[in-house]
């Protein structure tokens, strides 16, 4: 360990990098220091000021300062790649929100420029990855104990946003200023630890809704259907328009089976041998009593029940945390940049499959057609230019 403090710049002040300035500022992340700040919004330098920082228009500049060792890109979501190529190009280590990317192509350029500055950090934002209950989650299932996956469903739906949300930038819900809708901005973490702890998928077939109950043109409804591989398969569905909302991942096994609740409560239920063993090992009369709840399972299964309680906050210090740990003393990343291309792949797909009716495959992803459809809808917008 090192008693050295990472300089981050911050580029753009808004809610989140308001957020992370303030815990630095604070002294919530001992292992690093706002070394300035840059918002195109000269308005904010008056923040700048009260944190007594120096404030840039132009984040360019600011990497060109010598004021920072590295960045966090808390911007509009087309914008990630290229500030984070930008800082890499300059020697500056890159903290990327999610998504990586809005397109698969576009957060690839990134990714491949990072891998050829080894030397360099390269993070991407997924807070959720610090949360205790996922980390200890993903750890059960790579430990193999439970068996091989056989189904998970995740049903996410605590995205209620009014329409006066939507309303208050021009960028907001659009296909070319944001990219999509819950699947880009409000999904992001689920996309990716799903993924994490269950595997990635190699297909996708969806069913989205744009503009389903808010007068926008993105997505405000998703449901989708994976294929894990060896027959495991899986459902996500979300929505912004669900005021009540759901928060449940299930995830079925060989050996057992997980449910988290309102990602706080685990229930972990084992079974002592493979369900199958059971199958075929289990009496007609048993069955009779099973299926009458007389059967005694208590030397079958055991139930674990385990509360988390709510973490908000620490993650993302704990993200900045990490990231400045794996600049300063080598300490191994919580999310890599390179995953960030999962979730940002298992989006653009669930979009191509809703726009086309078709399952999409995951392994060998036709990007070039998804950016032709995302650009098509750009047009129509009429806001912005197309991608590229």
């Amino acid at each position: 360990m090192t008693d050295k403090q990472l300089r981050l710049g911050i580029i753009g002040l808004g809610a989140e990098g308001g957020m992370y300035a303030t815990f630095i500022h604070d002294g919530q992340v001992p292992n690093m220091t706002i070394g300035a700040i840059a918002d195109i919004d000269e308005s904010k330098k008056a923040r700048a000021d009260e944190l007594g920082v120096p404030f840039f228009t132009d984040y360019v500049e600011m990497l060109d300062s010598g004021l920072v060792d590295a960045v966090v890109t808390t911007v509009p979501h087309y914008l990630h790649p290229e500030m984070g190529i930008k800082a890499l190009e300059k020697g500056i280590h890159a903290l990327v929100e999610k998504p990586v990317g809005v397109y698969t192509k576009q957060a690839r350029e990134l990714i491949d420029y990072a891998a050829g500055k080894p030397e360099l950090v390269f993070g991407v934002f997924f807070n959720q990855r610090t949360n205790p209950l996922y980390k200890d989650l993903k750890a059960l299932l790579d430990s193999g104990e439970l068996g091989a996956l056989r189904h998970s469903s995740w049903i996410i739906t605590t995205w209620w946003r009014p329409q006066g949300y939507y309303e208050q930038s021009d960028w907001r819900a659009t296909w070319g200023g944001e990219g999509g809708g819950v699947l880009v901005n409000q999904a992001p973490h689920q996309l990716d630890l799903w993924q994490w702890i269950c595997g990635v998928p190699n297909s996708v077939v969806a069913k989205a809704s744009f503009g389903f109950r808010r007068d926008i043109v993105v997505e405000d409804e998703v449901t989708a259907l994976v294929d894990f591989g060896e027959g495991a398969t899986g459902t996500f569905t979300t929505c912004t328009h669900d005021m009540m909302g759901t928060d449940r991942l299930e995830i079925l096994c060989d050996k057992g089976k997980v449910v988290v609740e309102d990602s706080k409560k685990v229930t972990i239920t084992r079974l002592s041998q493979p369900e199958q063993e059971y199958s075929k090992a289990m009496s007609m009369e048993e069955v009779g009593k099973l299926f009458k709840g007389q059967l005694d399972l208590s030397d079958v299964m055991t139930t674990e029940t385990k509360d988390y309680g709510s973490v908000w906050g620490e993650q993302h210090r704990e993200v900045l945390r990490n990231f400045a740990a794996a600049v300063l003393d080598g300490e191994e990343l919580l999310a890599p940049g390179g995953d960030g291309i999962h979730g940002v792949r298992l989006a653009n797909g669930i979009h191509l499959s809703a726009w086309t009716g078709e399952e999409v495959s995951l392994v060998d992803f036709d990007e070039a057609r998804y950016l032709e459809e995302l650009n098509k809808r750009i047009r129509e917008e009429g806001k912005f230019e197309p991608r590229s």
